[in-house]
């Protein structure tokens, strides 16, 4: 909101060219409406207007940029400018920036750092994709359990402005063994005569540096913490982890799925910085699978073709009743899918989830079933299209719509965890996929259920 308000001023000062007016304006801005500012302005007024913003404030104001803003001013910024921003990011905004830009960038990026900021960004970047790792910082303060509180106050002081936060203090051992995490709030509380072993509990979580970054979200979200320390598979204090970056992967993680779960590959950027060509690949890729799919509708529909010949009034009920099942299956795999990413969950209950599938596509095809029958039954009452023979065709349709309507809910809820137990994602078994299997497997159904109670009659 700030940042549209003073929008107008702002592009003023950089017509007139007064940047030191505009320095003194942004000295007091949260860097959060500084980079939404940034990224509001034409080309070269970002770089002007970047370029003001003074010392650490620029640093922290590039970390919230989007991808594409920080890639052109990467390309635009001054050599000193860029140097300065990068080596003053922290190490997991840097992280995140470095994986993401074309290699020959993100070398001359890495060229700029300091010897040791480019130690920290290597090692970083050497962890494997999506894991912990990636998304740590070394960036914490650790302490002792023989210090007194009095010391551990003056280590704070002296070395706080360099760790990502102070929220938490972490106890290591001398072979840098993590060994408990202490609350600031608890440090201030206590009397300064204490040592940290008379205010430790011995109680942590930690992370594991192989961890992948979806474990981590649910370990955040089980314990309701702001940080966590990573540890190697020795126990070594290596870096910790804040839930802002959290937050981030559960966006990037919810935005995939949700663009799986509608039949589209996910973006490997935003809505509109991905280009038109690989927008149109994405989804056509989908699309074309979707629609081979739904040809084995049609050829269903050709192989009962005499049926549909001497009845004609079961064409109307097609769309009834396949769009019956792609609905209840559509609804399982979202409610299985989410499931199995909140946790709640696991390949193990797949029998529990079946049993429970099962008694509700039954019970909602018999509801969806009967309101079908009712339909027929009331119809049959001012019209004559379904006459004589309207009772059977309304059990047709209603034991049509239950056994769609059942398959639906199988489909729906057990493809998940079959992709689950092939080691896929989930969310590939979009609502679309599901829609699709069902489509064809409704038609089948229906002209067998139709087969049954109406041969000798209509058929």
């Amino acid at each position: 909101m700030l940042a549209k308000l003073l929008e107008p001023e702002v592009r003023d000062l950089i017509a007139s060219r007064d940047y030191a007016t505009l320095s003194d304006l942004f000295e007091d801005w949260l860097p959060a409406d500084l980079a939404e500012l940034v990224e509001s302005l034409d080309a070269e007024e970002k770089v002007a207007a970047f370029r003001a913003i003074q010392g650490e404030h620029a640093a922290e104001t590039f970390a919230y940029l989007d991808l594409s803003t920080q890639e052109e001013l990467a390309e635009t910024l001054p050599r000193e400018t860029l140097t300065e921003v990068l080596n003053g990011m922290s190490a997991d905004d840097r992280t995140a920036l470095l994986e993401e830009v074309p290699e020959d960038l993100a070398a001359r990026l890495i060229a700029l750092l300091s010897s040791e900021e480019r130690a920290v960004a290597e090692l970083l970047l050497d962890y494997p994709d999506d894991s912990v790792g990636r998304l740590m910082t070394p960036e914490f303060l650790a302490v002792r359990r023989d210090w007194m509180l009095r010391r551990v106050l003056d280590y704070i002081r002296t070395h706080g402005s360099r760790s990502e936060t102070l929220d938490t203090i972490y106890v290591i051992d001398e072979h840098r063994h993590l060994v408990d995490d202490i609350n600031i709030r608890d440090i201030l509380l206590a009397p300064l005569e204490a040592s940290v072993g008379e205010i430790m509990d011995n109680q942590f979580v930690a992370l594991s540096v192989a961890d992948d970054q979806e474990t981590a979200i649910s370990v955040f979200r089980k314990y309701d913490r702001t940080v966590l320390p990573v540890v190697d598979v020795q126990g070594r204090l290596l870096g910790i982890v804040t839930v802002d970056d959290m937050l981030d992967v559960a966006e990037e993680e919810s935005t995939e799925d949700i663009q799986k779960f509608g039949g589209v590959e996910a973006l490997d950027e935003s809505y509109t910085d991905t280009p038109l060509l690989q927008l149109l690949r994405k989804r056509g890729t989908w699309l074309t699978v979707l629609f081979v799919g739904e040809m084995l509708t049609a050829s269903a529909m050709q192989y009962f073709e005499g049926e549909l010949k001497r009845a004609m009034v079961l064409v109307t009920f097609i769309p009834l009743i396949i769009s019956s099942g792609g609905n209840s299956g559509s609804q399982a795999a979202t409610l299985i899918i989410r499931a199995l990413a909140l946790g709640e969950v696991t390949l193990r209950d797949w029998w529990k989830v079946m049993r429970r599938e099962i008694i509700s596509g039954l019970v909602l095809g018999v509801v969806l079933g009967a309101i079908g029958f009712l339909r027929i039954m009331i119809w049959s009452r001012f019209t004559t299209i379904y006459d004589p023979h309207w009772a059977l065709l309304g059990v047709t349709v209603g034991c049509s719509v239950i056994g769609v309507v059942l398959w639906g809910t199988l489909s729906g809820s057990m493809i998940p965890f079959l992709l689950k137990r092939l080691g896929l994602d989930p969310a590939t078994s979009s609502a679309p996929f599901v829609a699709t299997l069902v489509d064809v497997t409704g038609i089948v159904i229906f002209f067998l259920c139709a087969l049954l109670f109406l041969s000798g009659t209509m058929l």
